[in-house]
């Protein structure tokens, strides 16, 4: 039978109903404990046998319907619920024990089987390498890692090498699903770490993947993700960054097969194909796509002068930010200080009784409030700017040979710079029309930047800030759209990543207000192992902002 630990039991149910419907004198139990191990179930299934007008009778205690008998009814219902209660404890904390030693608490994820081993005398269990299905999560690992494949390409290969789930007491095994294999390769259990209730420890059972190869594979599976694309039958690395120029819907990829047998990919409208009238677009031939992106690269692309002046520029504001935050700083942490001695003596106040209850919950509200504040503000300036100023190099490296870092590339790291660089790519017949960068290059790539880095070398400032405007790089220009503006209310900014470009992914935006303080900033971080950021700072009202990328974006 089931567990009494619950009243939901089919059994219990039946025979509920049973003395309900027919005429039953008695209900006979072993104990108490095996009727109910819950207070409430307890009350439950005995207001329902009192209705039915059946006494309860247990064989090992003395219970009935005297006062005492009652009594102990409870104290027996008590004890059973304490036991039951008491026993979930201590088995959870043996499993937070076993994990904390580098064991599986649980059921092995597919690949590992979990045993029982007898050593000294004494049985425990653990978990070893499944010789049947080891070597093939291992190829899916190193297969998926290559960008190559999708999920579901990679999931029908392997489950015609014969991968299938393992078979349990009333199941057997069977093809995987689709989601199942999805969670499987985001398991860290493969690399050696154990994951319990959302803690991660080091294990003891043999990893079957390399922390490289698994950290690629996590890669992968957020650029996808990020992307907004299930790669299904036609995976392309443009999948996901352009979109239609005539109506802004995203393009998809199809293989249309001529007469002469001869395949011709193309993307395709999925607005226009949704509804026909709502888009005059025709299909673009892959190829045409793919050098029309190639060539904007060149576009982006800016003189190492330009990056040099910029470069200088930013790091004169950066060196001057980081004063203000060390002030800021230093005066916040004495803050933090005054304000736990007005805590500290407000309490001592409290127990002597010499402050009236009212005043000391408003004054406890008071400190606690301005305490928040000081700490958020201290979180606020807490900022690595070397860290800061190393990433700002490589952004600017690789805005000055992105064209190059592009044509050589591979499909999968194509994939990475489009995603790191634009949000979208408006694309037609006729050629790019429109696009929006990706923080930090919508900055160093716009002319609000450079307009504020010559008022300054004159003296002077901008006039007023601009939403759109050209880049300019010695002789190439390009349309901007979406740079960073700004408000007299707000200054946001925003990263968005998905990937790493050789060692690392773009990191977040510092944004500072010139006012003398830092501002304060509200954070989203990473998904699938730093694979996916997205950040945002939101700085106080500023007339002038400062952004520059923290991570870590390698040049190539």
């Amino acid at each position: 039978g089931e567990s009494a630990k619950t009243a939901n039991r089919p059994e219990l149910q039946k025979m509920l109903q049973y003395v309900k419907e027919n005429p039953v004198a008695f209900v006979i139990v072993h104990k108490i404990d095996r009727l109910a191990r819950s207070r409430a179930d307890d009350v439950t299934i005995n207001i329902a046998l009192q209705e039915s007008g059946v006494q309860l009778v247990s064989c090992t205690e003395s219970i009935d319907e005297t006062p005492s008998g009652k009594l102990l009814h409870g104290i027996m219902a008590t004890i059973a619920e304490f036991y039951s209660r008491n026993l979930a404890a201590e088995v959870m904390k043996g499993s937070v024990q076993k994990a904390k030693n580098g064991g599986t608490p649980t059921k092995a994820p597919l690949g590992y089987i979990n045993v029982r081993q007898v050593e000294n005398g004494r049985e425990h269990r653990t978990v070893i390498i499944d010789s049947d299905r080891a070597a093939l999560m291992r190829f899916a690992f190193q297969a998926y890692a290559t960008g190559d494949w999708t999920l579901r390409g990679l999931l029908s290969e392997l489950t015609k090498s014969g991968l299938t789930s393992r078979p349990g007491p009333t199941k057997p095994e069977g093809p995987l699903a689709l989601s199942q294999f999805s969670r499987i390769m985001k398991n860290p259990y493969y690399v050696g770490i154990v994951t319990y209730r959302g803690i991660e420890y080091p294990g003891r059972h043999e990893p079957l993947v390399d922390r490289a190869t698994f950290q690629k594979v996590q890669t992968v599976l957020a650029s996808h993700d990020f992307a907004g694309v299930k790669n299904r039958k036609f995976p392309h690395y443009l999948k996901g960054t352009v979109f239609c120029a005539d109506c802004g819907s995203r393009l998809s990829v199809a293989n249309n097969k001529g007469q002469a047998g001869t395949v011709y990919p193309y993307f395709f409208c999925l607005g226009r194909q949704r509804d026909p009238s709502s888009c005059n677009q025709k299909v673009i031939l892959i190829d045409v796509a793919e050098e029309m992106v190639l060539a904007h690269y060149r576009a982006v692309q800016l003189s190492s002068a330009w990056a040099h002046d910029v470069g200088l520029y930013l790091r004169e504001e950066l060196s001057t930010v980081q004063e203000e935050a060390n002030i800021e700083r230093v005066f916040q942490t004495k803050r933090v200080g005054e304000l736990r001695d007005q805590q500290l003596k407000l309490v001592q106040m409290g127990y002597a009784e010499a402050i009236p209850l009212e005043l000391l919950r408003s004054e406890q509200q008071r400190i606690t409030q301005e305490l928040d504040q000081a700490e958020e503000r201290l979180r606020a300036v807490d900022v690595k700017f070397e860290t800061i100023e190393a990433n700002l190099d490589r952004a600017l490296a690789m805005v000055t040979d992105c064209f190059r870092a592009y044509e050589t590339a591979s499909t999968m790291q194509r994939r990475h710079y489009n995603q790191a660089f634009f949000e979208w790519i408006k694309i037609g017949r006729r050629g790019i029309t429109d696009v929006e960068l990706a923080a930090p290059f919508n900055i160093l790539l716009g002319d609000e930047l450079e307009a504020r880095r010559r008022a300054k070398a004159q003296g002077g400032r901008p006039k007023g800030r601009r939403k759109s405007g050209t880049a300019e790089s010695g002789e190439n220009r390009m349309p901007m759209v979406g740079m960073a503006t700004g408000t007299d209310s707000a200054i946001v900014a925003r990263t968005t990543t998905s990937a790493q470009i050789d060692s690392g992914p773009i990191g977040p935006i510092l944004v500072t207000n010139r006012s003398g303080r830092t501002g304060n900033r509200s954070r989203t971080t990473t998904e699938a192992g730093n694979a996916k950021t997205r950040t945002e700072f939101v700085g106080a009202s500023s007339s002038e902002s400062l952004l520059v990328g923290e991570g870590g974006l390698e040049p190539p």
